[in-house]
């Protein structure tokens, strides 16, 4: 399993935006598939962003509520996996997860087998 820790999370107004980042440690880092998840109150965690790979391509997929708004991109050299969440809203409060899982790993979250331990976001409206 891989150490995630993720940072950049806060309170910020709807509309604003935030750039979350996960840090990996090891060295097979731009082999797997990363992805976020995120789990508000009384909710089940749930898929946001993956970045997985096919060969030796990295491909991008999204949650339909966050499709337009959130890049999730990767920097191999840092071991580090990143959020770009612009236009927020009120419903993307939660905790923030990242995940390392195979690379063909994408929104099944039984599928990643590391976790980092989740950064809060609260967006006021």
């Amino acid at each position: 399993q891989k150490q995630l820790v993720e940072s950049g999370g806060g309170l910020v107004q709807a509309g604003g935006s935030l750039r979350l980042s996960c840090a990996a440690s090891g060295r097979t880092f731009s082999s797997l598939a990363m992805g976020w998840f995120r789990q508000a109150p009384g909710k089940e965690r749930e898929f946001v962003a993956a970045l997985y790979r096919i060969s030796s391509v990295y491909y991008p997929d999204y949650a339909d509520s966050v499709k337009g708004r959130f890049t999730i991109s990767r920097d191999n050299a840092k071991n580090t996996v990143y959020l770009q969440m612009n236009s927020l809203k009120p419903e993307d409060t939660g905790v923030y997860y990242c995940a390392a899982g195979d690379p063909k790993t994408r929104r099944d979250y039984d599928e990643y087998g590391s976790w980092g331990q989740g950064t809060q976001v609260t967006v006021s409206s």
